[in-house]
């Protein structure tokens, strides 16, 4: 069995596998998503399930970063969402 997909959380730097992680994607027509199948066209981006790294990634602004666009509230309110819905 081959070695399972790694990836870097956006919020604390950490490695980890992608199944593990939260996938933020924008596709080509620059919308934001949440991607739970981490099959969605675009560009990805994952963070860690817990709400200190959402709160890392927010202050840091690293998401407009790499996407280069303003990232709405709703997007992260959104993630709020997910995180503590589990």
């Amino acid at each position: 069995m081959g070695k399972l997909p790694e990836r870097t959380c956006m919020g604390c730097n950490g490695k980890k596998p992608k199944k593990e992680l939260i996938r933020i994607v924008k596709n080509k027509e620059g919308e934001i998503n949440i991607d739970r199948t981490g099959k969605m066209q675009g560009r990805g981006a994952y963070i860690c399930d817990n709400i200190e790294c959402l709160e890392k990634l927010i202050k840091t602004k690293r998401l407009e970063k790499i996407f280069e666009t303003k990232i709405s509230n709703e997007i992260y309110e959104k993630l709020r969402g997910v995180i503590l819905d589990k």
